[in-house]
């Protein structure tokens, strides 16, 4: 199932556009012969040129999402730093 799709649409040194997406798909947690196993999710990335998908399990997608919540987070405040000096 597709959770999430992010698409950025830029141009090249030519003028042209091209589009890139990260796009998040889940498969539920389920019984395999009787025992739990972990859901799936795929972080699945597109250009124009093709497409990957990294399978991830549930742990390792929250530690991939902690990570870009501290660095985007620390960019922001970056970013708000340089806006302040800015204004001074």
């Amino acid at each position: 199932m597709i959770d999430e799709e992010i698409t950025h649409w830029y141009k090249d040194e030519k003028g042209e556009m091209h589009r890139t997406s990260v796009r998040l798909e889940s498969a539920p947690p389920q019984l395999v012969k009787g025992y739990p196993r972990d859901g799936l999710i795929t972080l699945r990335l597109t250009n124009t040129i093709g497409s990957i998908g990294f399978k991830l399990s549930p742990a390792e997608a929250l530690q991939l999402s902690m990570s870009l919540t501290s660095l985007a987070r620390e960019q922001m405040q970056s970013k708000r730093s340089l806006w302040q000096s800015f204004e001074e």
